[in-house]
Order: C-alpha cells, then structure tokens, then sequence
C-alpha cells in the first residue's frame, strides 16, 4: 500500500537517502528545503516532489500544510545541523545569537513540523539527532539532547493512536554536508578511530534505520533514541 512520507531537509545527505529509500517502496515522498535549485534536482532525480520551506518559519511551514494531502503516514524530521560552523563567538550578544540558532535549526523546525503535521499522521515520526546530544560539543549537542528529550512528550502524545515517535542519532557520516568542507584528514582519523567498525558510516546506514522504525517490525517501539555510529557511542 502507497504511503505518503515527508522528509524535512530532504534535498541532500542523510535525507535524501532517506527519501530514496521510501521511494524504492513505491511510497509518495514529499522532500523540502530551503534551497530551491538543490530541492528540485534531487526531487526530480528520485521522482519525489520538492517543496521549498524552512522548517524554522511558522508561516512557511503553514504553508507547506497546504501542499500536503489529508493523511501523512511517516514524518521525517531530517532538517537541521550545527550552524556555529563559520559565525563568530566573540561576545555575549554573538553567544546568544549562536545558541538561538542551533536551537532553531535543531529542534524549534522539529517542534513546528511535527505540531503542525499532528492530526494527519497515522504511523510513525522519526527525528534525526546526532552522537552530539549524548555527549556535547556546545550548542548543537545543547540542541540534539533536547530534541531527545522532547520526543519522549511527542511519544505520549501520539501513542494513543498507534503513532511512534523515536530519534536516530547518527556518529561520524561520510557524504553529507555536515562539515561544510571543514572536515581535516587528522579529525577524520580521530573520528573513525574511536568507532568499532573503524569504517565512516553511511547515509545508506541511517536511511535504513529510519525506514526500519517507520515499518510495521517497529510498531510497538517509540520514545527511544537509537544510536548508529559503529560503536563510537554505546548505551545500555
């Protein structure tokens, strides 16, 4: 049976594996972003359709609503990432301004898609966290962990109507933006050595975790956070 996904940030990286995946089920996939040119490449490279929106702008993602039919079956909150890459730190109104942002960015755009999408969802909403909210750095960490911690809220929520809502955090991931091409070769060594599998993951690695959660296999599995970062980060 056709479902109807949405995937936020859908357009490049771990979201766009994503949106491929569920395309490769034969779902209906609604990607967005902020830029319109990428949006529309990759939706046409998957036959997905793109819809510009910035997860962080109420009146935009209002307006998503109504692109969007009636019944959306699986919402993927992937929009997001350290925006203190490339801003200044100096001062306190520079500090503040930081923070703000990758509260933003990290968890306000969750917070507005996933109220706003509440009453047509039918089975499962995924948040994309990271390694960071379990162990730092600043801000962006900051963010991640709340955003953890605000989907246990989404999880009581929701599972009355047979909704699940779980996070996957993903550790080190080749072939995303992420680094915004400040990754050096002596950081990528630390990263890959602190995993188990000595491998970078990848955006297919995370892209099937999603789907996974969003299956009927994953029905009675929600308030979690699943960590997928080759044993960098271990939980018990």
């Amino acid at each position: 049976m056709t479902r109807v996904i949405v995937v936020t940030g859908g357009a490049t990286g771990i979201g766009r594996a994503t949106a491929e995946r569920f395309r490769a089920d034969g779902d209906e996939v609604v990607i967005t972003g902020r830029r319109e040119d990428v949006l529309a490449k990759t939706a046409a490279d998957l036959g997905a359709r793109g819809v510009v929106c910035d997860a962080t702008d109420p009146a935009q993602v209002e307006r998503l609503l109504d692109t969007l039919p009636d019944q959306v079956d699986v919402l993927v909150n992937n929009a997001g990432g350290n925006t203190d890459f490339g801003r200044p730190d100096a001062g306190l109104e520079q500090l503040k301004a930081n923070w703000l942002a990758n509260l933003e960015a990290n968890l306000l755009s969750a917070v507005l898609t996933t109220t706003a999408l509440a009453p047509r969802l039918t089975t499962a909403v995924v948040h994309l966290g990271s390694i960071a909210g379990a162990r730092g750095p600043g801000s962006y960490g900051a963010s991640k962990a709340a955003l953890a911690l605000w989907n246990q809220d989404v999880a009581a929520e929701l599972g009355p109507r047979g909704i699940t809502s779980n996070v996957v955090a993903p550790g080190f991931t080749a072939e995303t933006e992420f680094f915004q091409g400040r990754l050096t070769p002596e950081r990528r060594e630390t990263l890959l050595a602190a995993t188990m599998t000595k491998r970078e993951g990848q955006v297919e690695d995370i892209a099937g975790t999603i789907h996974f959660l969003a299956s009927p296999a994953a029905r009675h599995l929600t308030g979690q956070v699943l960590h997928v970062n080759g044993g960098a980060l271990v939980t018990r």
